[in-house]
């Protein structure tokens, strides 16, 4: 279940990344201007600050002129000299993507800085956001949440949704989840997609609000109609678990596949999960093979594992335990256990393609083992009884190699996708 911290502890989808939202297109003052253009062409040449601000919007556009950002920005430039805010605001903007003018991002600050002090929520959120992730200013959170709450306060909703990430982990402010909430939830009544989601996982986790499936329901539901992959993939994990909604393995398949799409991983696994067992469509190897694959090769260590699985027992694709061993061993250098285990077992049976290798497979069981994989124990059975003093001083040398590669987040990663695999398990059992 993707919540609002990742697997990858970024905050990547919390804090609005600068990159795509500097787009020109899409952020428009809210002129009006009845006129045609060559009055308005006109009125900008005589000093009119709205009319320059519009003409720079419509060479930006190519609308009744040719498109042409360098004339934009001269536009934008006259205007903002004049003081005009919302012009100033355009300003930064264009320095920060480059378009018109030679990305500056200093000049950019500047001129985010001058509209901001006239109260700008535009420039007060780019102004936030440049200190949150230190781009032409120093870090700052305390700054970041100051221009986020001016902004915020006067209804924009992208940085309600930041002032709420900012409660929520606690950067600038103390940590507030109800704070947090307050935030999201206004961002998200105006049909922010990110507020959205993190308010339907505020509900989920019970922070800052009592733990309601329904209405993490209903909030996921507005984002992933919206489009949003996580909010779509963990809707599908509500139907899937019937949370807050019937049990109802179809729409399960339908949310999964539609992230799944998207290039989310988890939902890719999950997709070829249902595939695999039958859950909401037809039990169909090949499909299972084909999600398994695209989320292997993403790096998602249960996916690799499980394709070996695939290519060990010859589902969904002709057997082939050299590709088996593939697999498991991208899924067990990982420290995913039931992979250490598996991979442990070919060493320890050996194949035509796969010779036995007793070194090898007293290294990934001793590891599996170490983690409290239980039929990692059963492996041994299979091993020798005796081995030379060369052999196990091999194994244990090349099991502390290999211990020594993982660190700590991979182990607890690999802990915690192991649980969820048990989760599944667990719950395909029981229906």
């Amino acid at each position: 279940m993707e919540t609002m911290t990742n697997r990858n502890g970024c905050r990547g989808n919390l804090i609005v990344v600068l990159a795509t939202l500097v787009a020109l297109a899409g952020i428009r003052p809210g002129l009006a201007w009845n006129q045609d253009i060559e009055q308005l062409r006109q009125a900008a040449k005589r000093g009119d600050a709205e009319a320059q601000l519009r003409l720079g919007w419509m060479y930006v556009d190519g609308e009744e002129v040719p498109q042409d950002h360098g004339e934009a920005a001269r536009w934008f430039r006259r205007a903002a000299e004049q003081g005009h805010a919302e012009a100033q605001g355009t300003l930064g903007i264009v320095y920060l993507s480059g378009k018109g003018l030679p990305k500056d991002v200093q000049e950019a600050v500047k001129w985010f800085r001058l509209a901001a002090d006239q109260g700008d929520a535009q420039a007060q959120f780019f102004l936030g956001s440049m200190h949150d992730i230190g781009e032409g200013v120093p870090q700052d959170f305390k700054e970041a949440t100051k221009w986020f709450r001016l902004a915020a306060e006067q209804g924009m909703a992208e940085a309600q949704s930041n002032l709420g990430n900012m409660y929520l982990q606690g950067l600038g402010v103390p940590k507030d989840f109800r704070e947090g909430v307050k935030w999201y939830r206004k961002a998200a009544e105006q049909g922010h997609v990110r507020a959205q989601y993190n308010l339907g996982s505020m509900y989920y986790q019970g922070k800052g609000v009592p733990e309601d499936d329904r209405k993490a329901v209903k909030w996921y539901r507005k984002a992933a109609e919206q489009g949003m992959a996580h909010a779509q993939s963990n809707l599908a994990h509500m139907y899937y678990q019937g949370r807050g909604v019937a049990n109802d393995d179809r729409e399960a398949v339908k949310w999964f596949g539609r992230a799944a799409e998207q290039g989310l991983v988890v939902a890719q696994y999950n997709l070829g999960h249902m595939y695999h067992q039958g859950r909401g469509v037809a039990e169909d190897d090949r499909e299972a093979v084909k999600w398994y694959r695209k989320a292997a090769e993403q790096g998602l260590a249960i996916a690799q594992n499980n394709l070996g699985i695939m290519y060990d027992e010859g589902r969904g694709v002709t057997e082939d335990d050299r590709k088996a061993v593939k697999w498991y061993r991208r899924a067990a250098e990982q420290g995913l256990a039931i992979a250490q285990g598996s991979l442990g077992t070919m060493y320890a049976t050996g194949s035509k393609e796969v010779p036995k290798d007793h070194v090898k497979a007293i290294a990934w069981i001793s590891l599996a083992m170490a983690q409290g994989h239980t039929s990692a124990s059963e492996s041994r059975g299979l091993l020798p009884q005796k081995y030379t003093p060369e052999q196990f001083a091999e194994a244990q040398a090349l099991a502390a190699e290999l211990r020594e590669r993982l660190t700590a987040e991979q182990v607890a990663e690999a802990e915690r996708l192991a649980a969820e695999l048990r989760e599944y398990i667990e719950a395909s059992q029981s229906q």
